[in-house]
């Protein structure tokens, strides 16, 4: 039976320092790269036919190391690099204005509450940014667009994305409510396993450490 996997990348620079990331470009930790490698080995035995990414590089080192460690999709490799489908619409919500701050310090600045309701309420953006039903959108109608048609071929795929993209994903699928996603934890490097019905990934997922 094919499988769509949902990775969220390991942590970035910018996750270890606490700071608002969104469409920022920074790099992973080490740890984020060790993240990716547990990743990477609880794939092992999974063959993808496809992988996609989003276009910024803590996603797109994320997919390649868990590709590289699973052992198992040595057919994707392209010369020192890996096939692979990045695309903007698969990129982490953007947080605008907020971009670059340090968490703790503009709950002090804004107030605890209104920062909340900017990270994680469903249809309020930050200043500047977007909300996560943006994402949605977005995120959503480029999987009907790409990737639903190769899981429709019985193709099994990986998708390397952030924690917001992979939120959007399961409010598109159906597997949480707009209401609930909020507060749904998403952790690093961890896969995230969908079977395909019909074409169709399940509404319920497993997590595979």
């Amino acid at each position: 039976m094919p499988q769509l996997v949902l990775l969220r990348h390991g942590q970035s620079e910018w996750n270890a320092q606490n700071r608002f990331t969104g469409f920022v470009d920074v790099g992973l930790t080490e740890l984020g790269r060790e993240e990716a490698r547990k990743g990477g080995r609880a794939l092992a035995g999974t063959r993808f036919e496809r992988a996609f990414s989003s276009t910024l590089r803590r996603a797109i080192e994320t997919t390649e190391i868990a590709l590289a460690e699973s052992g198992s999709n040595e057919h994707l490799r392209e010369g020192e690099g890996w096939q692979m489908t990045c695309h903007d619409d698969l990129r982490e919500r953007d947080y605008g204005d907020l971009a670059g701050l340090n968490k703790a310090e503009t709950a002090e600045k804004f107030g605890a509450e209104q920062v909340h309701i900017w990270r994680r309420s469903y249809d309020v953006a930050p200043p500047g940014g977007e909300s996560l039903k943006d994402v949605v959108e977005r995120a959503g109608g480029y999987h009907e667009a790409e990737i639903a048609p190769c899981l429709a071929r019985g193709e099994t795929v990986l998708v390397g994305a952030h924690g917001n993209t992979v939120r959007a994903l399961l409010v598109a699928f159906g597997c949480h409510a707009p209401e609930e996603i909020p507060n749904v934890e998403i952790p690093t490097g961890v896969p995230m396993i969908f079977e395909v019905v019909d074409g169709k990934p399940s509404k319920s997922y497993r997590f595979l450490e």
